[in-house]
């Protein structure tokens, strides 16, 4: 059975499916039976593309992205084994709408997996900002991938 990771924005279409694209990369490097995902916290991009600028990121640094934003929904705990928070606002919302203490344990933020993050762990939202913060935000990401790949092989092998 695969390892199910996701990762969850505000909207959907900025940080999450940059994170969702550059896991899905590395997972397929490394031929890791993991499927990887995204949606947001509200419901305002629902049914769009990805931001053109995220799109314009990945590419610049060879990623792959197709995407349909979509909003997290409750009712998905039960469908993955680790769920990705951008920021810790959007770990607050999925912690308040995990129906038990099990659930909430799955929800870790991004930027955990990075042991030079520090005590930042946001990755702070590119949306309103021009391409370095999108460019800060891949950085980000690409920082966290080799302590989250680890996090997923440790979650194989005890599956």
């Amino acid at each position: 059975m695969s390892y199910r990771v996701t990762f969850v924005c505000t909207g959907n279409i900025c940080r999450s499916p940059m994170a969702e694209w550059i896991l899905r990369h590395h997972v397929e490097e490394e031929g890791l039976d993991v499927e990887v995902d995204s949606s947001g916290t509200g419901n305002w991009h629902v049914g769009n593309a990805a931001d053109e600028r995220t799109i314009a990121t990945l590419e610049r640094a060879g990623y792959r992205s197709a995407h349909i934003a979509r909003q997290f929904e409750a009712d998905w705990f039960d469908r993955y084994d680790l769920i990705v928070a951008l920021d810790s606002g959007h770990k607050r919302a999925l912690k308040a709408m995990a129906p038990d203490e099990e659930a909430a344990r799955k929800i870790r933020l991004l930027r955990e997996f990075d042991p030079e993050a520090g005590g930042d762990l946001d990755v702070p939202d590119p949306y309103y900002g021009g391409t370095e913060d999108f460019d800060l935000v891949l950085k980000q990401v690409e920082a966290a991938m080799p302590g989250l790949l680890d996090e997923i092989r440790n979650g194989l092998k005890a599956a």
